[in-house]
C-alpha cells in the first residue's frame, strides 16, 4: 500500500486551523471564568491622594524634596542633568579611568532612580 504524500493545503492547513480555533476557544473560556479587574479599587471614604504610575514615582518623590519655588530644580534641572550625564557616558568612557568613572555615574543615577521609586512606592 502506497502512502499518500501530505500537502500543506489542505492537510496541514486544516490541522493548524483546528489548533487555532481550539486555542481561541480556550482563551475565551478562561477569560469568562476568570475575568480580570479593570483599574484599582477606590475607597470613597478616604481622601483623594493622586499617585503616578511606578515609572514616574522617582520624579514624584524628587518633587516632594523641592517644594514651593524650588520645584523647578526637582522637576526639571536634576532630571535633565541626570539624562545629560547618561548621554555623555560614551564620551566619559575614554581614557585610563574612563570606564570606572562611567560605571560610577551610571550606577549612581540608576541607584538614585531605584531608591526614589522605592521611597515613592512606600510613602503615602
Amino acid at each position: 500500500m502506497k502512502r499518500r504524500r501530505m500537502e500543506f493545503y489542505p492537510d496541514y492547513f486544516l490541522e493548524i486551523l483546528v489548533v487555532i480555533f481550539l486555542t481561541v476557544e480556550l482563551v475565551a473560556l478562561l477569560s469568562l471564568v476568570f475575568p480580570a479587574e479593570i483599574g484599582r479599587r477606590i475607597d470613597f471614604s478616604l481622601p483623594f491622594s493622586p499617585k503616578p504610575e511606578w515609572y514616574f514615582l522617582w520624579i514624584y518623590e524628587l518633587i516632594r524634596y523641592f517644594p514651593g519655588r524650588w520645584i523647578v530644580i526637582g522637576s526639571v534641572l536634576l532630571p535633565a542633568a541626570a539624562f545629560l550625564l547618561l548621554a555623555a557616558i560614551p564620551f566619559i568612557d575614554q581614557g585610563r579611568r574612563g570606564r570606572a568613572l562611567a560605571l560610577v555615574c551610571g550606577i549612581t543615577i540608576a541607584g538614585g532612580v531605584v531608591a526614589l521609586t522605592m521611597l515613592g512606592a512606600v510613602s503615602p
